[in-house]
């Protein structure tokens, strides 16, 4: 009887074991490039494949790689604001979309190049229009500048990888400055809060809360895609960490200097409280030490320093 229960708690042990082991598998089948995705997908109906390349586009806006981090960072962005939600969703199909049609590398478009631009475009005319949420006027210049970005990546390529430079943000920099500059506060279709918001001049405190410039930190990370709440912000810095823990360290450590740097070149508290201070920080910091890079202590103390430049166009 003894060597029967001995045996019974032998098997239960190794029944756990391989348990813990599926689970563990399972789990790290979902980080990194999530490569066998694409492999599944390869004989799919079009529309799954678009799917999973607009998700790609929108988890390369934090330099990831990874559907189902995209998934997560979609899924924030409807938490935060169903019409912001709606809105990168349609940016980053517009621009993918356009990039099939007009026969862009395929490999590019399956990795979502084509898409996080299109995306950025997009979230960026809905925070900047004073129309508010569920103007549907606002649909055009989406559709349109999240295309146009397609064409500036595919143009701007060709001149950058001639000195090994990536496109990254520059179409995104460009229509969106061209779309402020084509409209103002006053156009009758599509209004644009002013430069300087109110308020903006007045006396700057010297009292901070330390919990708000904490919080701070964290939304530094959500303003990477315009989001100013806590819990979604929470959600996209887990998606990040899906794709990588060492990501998701240099993302919470740029919005951390960067918030450092704001403090003491006397930011505007709100911006501060808010993460407008850390999100160039935090998206500078893991382009260094985690992605372009390879990661060592000298990388890491660069990428900290890049934090601290990156601040400088904001003030």
């Amino acid at each position: 009887m003894w060597i029967d229960t001995k045996a019974d708690v032998e098997e239960n042990s190794r029944t756990r074991a391989s348990r813990s082991q599926r689970v563990m598998s399972g789990l790290l089948l979902c980080t990194g490039d999530m490569k066998h995705v694409d492999k599944y997908m390869h004989d799919k109906q079009f529309v799954l494949q678009l799917a999973v390349w607009g998700l790609r586009g929108v988890a390369r806006v934090i330099l990831a790689n990874n559907p189902l981090s995209g998934a997560l960072i979609l899924a924030a962005l409807f938490w935060d604001s169903p019409w912001q939600g709606l809105l990168g969703t349609l940016g980053v199909l517009a621009s993918t979309l356009t990039a099939v049609i007009i026969g862009q590398d395929s490999a590019e478009v399956e990795g979502g190049l084509h898409g996080f631009n299109g995306m950025l475009v997009s979230l960026l005319m809905g925070v900047f229009s004073s129309a508010g949420p569920w103007y549907w006027w606002l649909l055009l210049p989406v559709c349109f500048g999240s295309a146009m970005c397609v064409f500036l990546f595919s143009g701007l390529s060709s001149v950058l990888d001639r000195w090994d430079l990536p496109v990254s943000v520059f179409p995104f920099n460009t229509i969106i400055v061209l779309y402020l500059l084509c409209t103002g506060p006053d156009n009758p279709y599509f209004p644009h809060h002013p430069a300087a918001p109110p308020g903006m001049t007045d006396h700057n405190g010297t009292e901070l809360i330390a919990v708000e410039v904490t919080r701070g930190i964290l939304l530094g990370v959500g303003q990477i895609f315009a989001c100013g709440a806590l819990w979604p912000s929470l959600l996209i810095l887990g998606a990040v960490l899906l794709y990588s823990p060492l990501l998701a360290a240099h993302a919470l450590l740029g919005s951390a200097v960067g918030t450092m740097a704001g403090l003491s070149m006397a930011v505007r508290h709100e911006s501060l409280y808010s993460g407008l201070s850390g999100f160039n920080g935090s998206l500078g910091c893991m382009a260094v030490g985690g992605l372009f890079f390879t990661f060592s202590w000298r990388t890491h103390l660069f990428a900290i320093a890049s934090d601290w430049a990156a601040l400088s166009p904001d003030t």
